[in-house]
């Protein structure tokens, strides 16, 4: 792992008592599936992203709840770290294991326990897949609208961790808009809690702890259980897709639907690299002469359909469009939008290793960013392809370059970490929806004040008190904050007001 970018907290694990525990667990436990040779632990040592990698001292991939209770009742007891895990996709090693913890595995829990087609519901377990709910769904003419690029593979449980969203995020909402209540194991210090959070009414008393379970990462409790909303399945859907000359001609048209009262299903942009890696790999029909193009759904009625089309071409016309280009069936609709949810792996292809960055930043700064990932493109002397959900102002910048070239890659995580430090100064976050992790330490430091980042270590501390739960991630230490900002970090203050200053 890179020592640059992480520090340890004051937590301290003992290693003799992980050894204590594991014996223990083999002893009560004997058909728990436990791993804890090398060649095994090593494919669980980092997500989706390699940059930061750790083996655990053993893997546990429990087959009940009454065995999961007993895998965690073991870690509070003997103190040692546990990072639970789902499908392993993150992109911010969020899921990066403990030297001497253990990783707990929710890939059996994967049984859908519930579909309920008249009160749109379903009740799954955390190792169910995103794509694999709707399918299930799909005979009730329902789905699981939160559409991760990644939703093949990644687990609902996962999808709460992050909060995660996907290309149809801006009407739909991401996963704490569709997520009703969610069962969960918490540690306290005498013992293990079942906990309810949320449920079926649209309010409850008191203080809303699901959205906190929201985008936690893992910090605050293990999910069991989730209560999700499903979406009927609209009449009929078109995508246009719009290609420009110019990568401000583009921008300027995102923000020209959205300030025209058009809310799309989906509304996703790609710059030139990103379509020239896209498409030789899906062939899905986009302009590579272009300098971008935006993909823009409407859904519903066949009448509301035509009606936004129509209206959305209007736009794309006054903004100056290079080329319109209409899908005419459901086939060729899914073939536009695999395009642009295959960027990931045909950006993969073209280079040894990238970095996904995840920075958010109001539409209308859209161009301002995107020239100066250009500029940075040239002061870090490395490639960017550029794939956003343009609706909602979230970036996925994929950074290129070579792991096993260590200034490379020191050079593309600095290069990152300048590109989450901007979308904070033109008034934006960090993080859209791939989590903080522990890719995203310093930039914590940058978005929050110290009194800030006191509040969450005290939320933290509340549901788990032993700070066993996933430790080291998501809150910096007071000393890796005053670290960084010696060494040049921005400070919020100096954040606010230059933000301010742009109006």
């Amino acid at each position: 792992m890179n020592a640059r970018c992480h520090e340890r907290s004051d937590f301290v694990s003992n290693p003799s008592e992980c050894t204590r525990l594991l014996a223990e667990l083999r002893s009560a436990l004997p058909h728990l599936t436990l791993l804890d040779r090398l060649e095994d632990v090593r494919p669980y040592e980092c997500d989706g992203l390699p940059a930061y990698r750790q083996t655990p001292r053993a893997v546990v991939l429990p087959r009940t709840e009454a065995e999961l209770k007993a895998v965690l009742d073991g870690c509070r007891r003997h103190r040692v770290p546990v990072v639970a895990r789902g499908a392993g996709t993150g992109l911010s090693g969020g899921a990066m294991p403990h030297a001497e913890g253990i990783v707990v595995s929710l890939a059996r829990f994967m049984k859908i326990l519930e579909i309920d087609p008249r009160a749109r519901l379903a009740r799954v377990q955390p190792g169910v897949r995103n794509l694999a709910l709707s399918e299930a769904a799909a005979p009730f003419n329902l789905y699981y609208a939160p559409d991760p690029s990644s939703q093949i593979a990644c687990t609902l449980g996962g999808n709460v961790a992050e909060n995660s969203g996907g290309v149809h995020c801006l009407k739909y909402g991401l996963t704490v808009h569709n997520v009703l209540a969610a069962r969960a194991l918490v540690l306290s210090e005498d013992g293990i809690d079942d906990v309810l959070f949320g449920g079926a009414a649209p309010d409850s008393p008191g203080f809303d702890l699901l959205a906190a379970l929201n985008g936690s990462e893992g910090m605050l409790a293990v999910v069991t259980e989730i209560t999700v909303r499903l979406t009927p399945k609209p009449e009929t859907a078109q995508v246009v897709m719009a290609s420009f000359d110019a990568v401000a001609a583009a921008c300027d048209a995102v923000a020209a639907i959205i300030a025209a009262g058009i809310i799309p299903a989906g509304l996703e942009m790609m710059d030139r690299q990103a379509i020239a890696a896209v498409e030789p790999f899906a062939r899905a029909g986009y302009d590579t002469e272009a300098a971008a193009i935006l993909l823009c759904e409407s859904d519903g009625a066949p009448e509301e359909v035509r009606h936004e089309v129509d209206r959305v071409i209007r736009v794309l016309e006054a903004a100056g469009v290079r080329q319109i280009r209409i899908s005419q069936n459901e086939a060729e609709r899914l073939k536009l939008w695999a395009g642009r949810k295959a960027a990931f792996p045909a950006v993969g292809r073209i280079t040894p290793d990238y970095l996904c960055m995840d920075g958010t930043i109001p539409r209308r700064r859209l161009g301002e960013m995107l020239s100066a990932i250009a500029a940075m493109e040239q002061k870090y002397r490395l490639r960017c392809a550029n794939v956003f959900h343009a609706g909602d102002g979230n970036l996925h910048p994929l950074i290129m370059f070579d792991a096993h070239d260590k200034e490379e890659m020191g050079r593309a995580l600095a290069f990152g970490a300048e590109i989450l430090e901007l979308s904070v100064a033109l008034g934006g976050t960090i993080t859209g929806e791939h989590g903080v992790g522990i890719e995203k330490l310093a930039q914590m430091c940058v978005q929050f004040t110290p009194a800030e980042l006191a509040a969450f270590a005290a939320v933290k501390a509340a549901f788990d008190p032993l700070g066993l739960l996933n430790p080291d991630k998501v809150i910096p230490t007071p000393a890796r904050c005053r670290e960084y900002r010696q060494t040049g970090g921005t400070r919020p203050e100096e954040r606010d007001a230059r933000t301010e200053s742009d109006g």
